[in-house]
């Protein structure tokens, strides 16, 4: 007997950990087992083809809102070329109406809820009977945690116990190849808030890893070189020791390491001692997700979170301070009782706190969360088909989800890209808000038909200019200069799109590049010198604009450096002209 496990994961360079945690806590059995990863990218039809190519006698899928379509459509075909295969599901997307799921769709059994043990009982249910395909019309049926559906009717062993979370087996070995992938790892389930909208206030029995067990585990990710390790935790710091004791071990590995390590956190529960630990960490060696969703208390306590935006702000301004942790704030729009103007006051509330990234997401009403039983008292509307985002509530309307969907585009794209920082300064200073410039320069994108084509990543600069010309009716000059800093920061430096104005002299930069060749910071770096027509340091310092000639040195590969050198390049110019 041959089992395919197959992950279809929202990008490549995602991966999934749910077949990988089936596929280990069985591999002690006398079964062949197989794992297939793709995204939802990918051709359907390649798809199917891989999948029967390794002649499966059961397939199993990974389902999330993100694939489960995708995943629903492979199956169907899949059963259509071979009706002998057993194909079940598992994961959040089918373990809240399994029996829906089952009557409408091409599948055999459902896993509910987590499915180590549950999977490994069907498997050795299997190897028991010399026959299978019968055991899914027999045995299985009697399975806890199993939904089956046997000549048309839906059958359910029971509710299954949630399992002891250091009986899990570790989920990777030697042979993975983590190369241009995200490694997700987990090391507590669980949840102890009840945040109505989301999956995880379910299961509010918090269980943890052993610590010595995740220590040996993360240090296989540090001797495999991965780049990034997600933890998937809820709320990875909803115990004190625990995270103080896996911050102190990650801090304490050699600098030279190049892992970052994220997590999801609760940051009004992070305290001073865990402050004082994360002080010591390596710039990149760790990363924040901190789910702030609104910074109106009244809407945060119609979602059942417990905690107020000011003891957020605050520990989120303490760890900025370190200057050696990037931060990911996270908001929801949609949430019940939260109209447009509200939403406003929480983005310029969280905009102004100057995090390395801001998410704006739409609320998702989740099968089996809270909050879709409360969903007509707010009057909501979601799409039916995954991810089964809001549409319209009382407090606020499809056209105003519309326009907030504008400005999260261009947040992402322009604020959360740290390519255009400066850019961003320069117009901010003409708007009463952050939201008001967002919402301006996305009416302009929608008006000029931006969002409905591809834009090159030149032509992101380029509509700076045309927005500050025709809305803001002001003169290219000093924007130019700004617009050329940013470029040259983040872009190479040996062509310019034509649309930047610039000022070069070939003798000038000739005997520029020759005065400073052997500069002890510059003897074994390639450089380029060019000349800016505003006083760009000071612009830097306090968004001052003042017009003079300045000449700027930029590192060519790696981190881009900068440094001024206007006035030993002016006494230069002036002694070469004499």
């Amino acid at each position: 007997m041959k089992v395919l496990l197959v992950g279809i994961n929202s990008k490549f360079i995602h991966s999934n950990l749910a077949i990988r945690y089936l596929k280990s806590y069985t591999r002690d059995l006398n079964y062949e087992c197989s794992t297939l990863e793709f995204s939802i990218n990918d051709l359907k039809d390649r798809v199917i083809k891989e999948i029967i190519k390794e002649k499966p006698d059961v397939i199993g899928f990974s389902c999330y809102i993100w694939n489960i379509q995708f995943v629903k459509e492979v199956a169907t075909i899949i059963k259509l070329i071979d009706s002998e295969i057993t194909i079940f599901a598992g994961g959040p997307e089918v373990s809240f109406e399994p029996m829906n799921f089952l009557m409408q769709n091409n599948f055999d059994f459902v896993i509910e809820g987590e499915g180590e043990e549950t999977y490994r009982e069907v498997i050795n249910t299997f190897i028991n009977n010399n026959n299978y395909r019968k055991v899914v019309n027999d045995e299985i049926k009697s399975i806890k945690g199993v939904y089956s559906k046997i000549d048309g009717e839906v059958y359910y062993g029971g509710i299954r116990d949630i399992i002891d979370i250091n009986k899990i087996v570790f989920p990777y070995n030697e042979e993975d190849d983590f190369k241009n992938k995200i490694v997700y790892y987990e090391a507590s389930r669980g949840c102890p808030f009840r945040c109505k909208y989301c999956l995880s206030s379910v299961d509010r029995k918090v269980r943890f890893l052993d610590i010595d067990r995740v220590k040996k585990e993360l240090k296989f990710f540090l001797d495999k070189k991965v780049k990034l390790v997600k933890f998937v935790d809820r709320t990875f710091n909803c115990s004190d020791n625990f995270a103080r004791e896996i911050w102190k071990f990650i801090i304490e590995q050699n600098e030279s390491i190049e892992t970052t390590f994220h997590f999801e956190i609760s940051a009004d529960l992070l305290k001073d001692e865990q402050i004082e630990i994360l002080k010591r960490a390596p710039k990149g060696r760790i990363q924040f997700e901190v789910g702030v969703q609104t910074t109106n208390d009244e809407i945060l306590k119609n979602i059942n979170r417990t905690v107020n935006f000011k003891d957020i702000e605050q520990k989120v301004l303490e760890v900025e301070k370190l200057k050696n942790i990037k931060q990911h704030l996270d908001l929801i729009a949609g949430l019940p009782g939260e109209d447009f103007e509200s939403f406003k006051r929480s983005f310029d509330d969280v905009y102004r706190i100057k995090p390395e990234e801001i998410q704006l997401g739409f609320l998702k009403l989740l099968k089996g969360t809270p909050m879709i039983r409360e969903k007509d008292n707010w009057g909501m509307v979601c799409s039916p088909y995954p991810p089964y985002e809001i549409l319209k509530t009382k407090d606020i309307s499809y056209s105003e989800i519309c326009t907030l969907k504008g400005v999260e585009k261009l947040v992402d794209k322009y604020y959360n890209s740290n390519k255009f920082n400066n850019i961003l300064k320069y117009f901010e200073r003409y708007y009463s808000s952050p939201f008001q410039f967002y919402r301006s320069l996305a009416s302009f994108f929608e008006h000029n038909g931006y969002f409905d084509r591809n834009i090159s990543s030149v032509e992101y600069y380029e509509i700076f200019l045309l927005f500050n010309e025709k809305e803001l009716k002001k003169n290219n000059y000093a924007l130019n200069e700004i617009i050329k800093y940013d470029y040259l920061l983040h872009n190479k430096k040996k062509w310019m799109p034509p649309f930047i104005n610039r000022e070069f002299d070939k003798n000038i930069n000739k005997l520029i590049r020759d005065s400073i060749k052997y500069n002890g910071n510059y003897e074994k770096e390639e450089f380029h010198v060019e000349k800016f027509f505003i006083d760009i340091c000071k612009f830097l310092q306090n968004s001052t604009i003042e017009f003079r000639e300045c000449y700027m040195i930029f590192q060519e590969n790696g981190s881009c450096k900068t440094e001024e050198i206007s006035e030993s390049i002016q006494k230069m110019i002036y002694n070469e002209k004499i």
